[in-house]
């Protein structure tokens, strides 16, 4: 049994909201073991940037949060731009809203769609009324700007609320801080507050690229797995991989001193069909998908309106490669299912559609037949040392 021990970097979605918030106070925060992703060094650029024109290229998390942000900024106009995905992702429910609180924002090409042309104002208005089924980003970015506005903010979510951790984390984050903002029933409130102290923020590792360390326990008998700041009471939703892992695959979880040990349980007894719901936890769906591929469990997973948004629409991206490697998989428009795995098509080149998580969550499967990965560098969007720490498992 050979053990390896990991440096993660901070989470990127933690390292994005403290970011913003640590620009909109003045840098009160003092932060630790923040994310090295693409993503994140998108945000620090654009939010240092004193340029008309900011392109955060395929950062989709920068594009939600910095319109927010850049909707507050008084007497600044800038033109917040990405890459050729980026501008067919849409954003008009987020521009909507902060409209109707009194932003001043509007399309240079496609109605609904970045470029956008943002005119900083002065918010007033303090309620707004939203759909809750919509991306967990929308609510945040309003939520991270909320206690800058003068009457700080209401926002009343109508129906079910879709992909609720990331919301419940963003609360808990502006709640460390020193914000009050509380969630009761649909409810969101943020009071208003001009200044938070000076004080350390540490961040926590990715809990998302964690899960890929998980599939690589999954799916090898030689490995037992260190890795350092990842939390018991963790306010990730991805942190169910831990659950998820257990239960299905077999991976047994040590919380010792902020570090996390994995393992993989003795005579463990494999279920012959494994049926999820991930609508609180998305990101680690494909990991969990080509997991169950990987052991040849047949697999259902649920609660994935969201991947059809992301860099690529990754339930079709999921359907054409594991298909390419023997499976057979059925998509709807939220929802995943893998059929029975009998044999493995070795050598297949992998397309990963400029989607950083296509080539990490295939990536574990070359422990079990040669795969090659095409634009592996894809992966530097949110875990930029991935390739370096896949190499103490021999996958290169």
């Amino acid at each position: 049994m050979k053990e390896v021990s990991i440096n993660l970097s901070g989470s990127k979605s933690i390292t994005n909201r403290v970011l913003l918030l640590n620009s909109l106070y003045n840098d009160p925060l003092r932060l630790q073991n923040l994310s090295k992703s693409q993503d994140s060094q998108k945000m620090v650029q654009a939010l240092a940037s004193k340029e008309p024109l900011i392109d955060i290229h395929h950062a989709g998390t920068a594009m939600r949060f910095l319109t927010a942000y850049f909707a507050i900024q008084e007497n600044k106009t800038v033109i917040l731009t990405g890459s050729d995905r980026m501008k067919e992702r849409p954003i008009k429910i987020l521009v909507d809203a902060l409209n109707f609180l009194g932003a001043h924002i509007s399309y240079l090409e496609n109605e609904g769609y970045p470029p956008l042309r943002i005119m900083g104002k002065r918010i007033i208005c303090d309620t707004i009324n939203l759909p809750a089924n919509i991306s967990s980003q929308y609510i945040t970015a309003l939520c991270l700007i909320g206690a800058k506005l003068k009457n700080g903010l209401i926002i009343n979510l109508e129906g079910k609320i879709t992909s609720k951790p990331y919301i419940t984390m963003t609360l808990q984050i502006l709640n460390k801080i020193g914000i009050s903002a509380t969630l009761y029933e649909n409810k969101i409130s943020i009071l208003p507050i001009n200044e938070i102290k000076k004080q350390d923020f540490i961040i926590e590792s990715d809990w998302s690229s964690a899960s890929y360390h998980y599939a690589v326990c999954a799916l090898s008998n030689n490995f037992r797995i260190n890795i350092k700041y990842l939390f018991q009471d963790s306010l990730q939703a991805d942190r169910r991989i831990v659950d998820i892992y257990q239960k299905y695959f077999g991976i047994k979880t040590l919380f010792i001193n902020d570090e996390i040990t994995l393992f993989k349980i003795d005579h463990f007894d494999y279920p012959k069909y494994i049926e999820l719901e991930m609508n609180d936890c998305p990101d680690i769906a494909q990991t969990v998908a080509l997991t169950a591929f990987g052991l040849q469990i047949p697999i259902k997973i649920t609660g994935l309106e969201t991947l059809k948004i992301k860099e690529t629409d990754r339930l079709i991206a999921l359907r054409n490669e594991i298909e390419k490697c023997g499976g057979s998989v059925e998509i709807t428009d939220n929802s995943f299912k893998l059929h029975k795995v009998n044999i493995f098509n070795e050598n297949q080149k992998i397309e990963t559609y400029n989607d950083h998580r296509m080539a990490m969550s295939f990536a574990p499967l070359k422990l079990l037949f040669p795969i090659e990965i095409l634009y592996p560098n894809v992966v530097e969007k949110s875990y930029v040392e991935f390739w370096h720490d896949m190499k103490y498992y021999g996958i290169k």
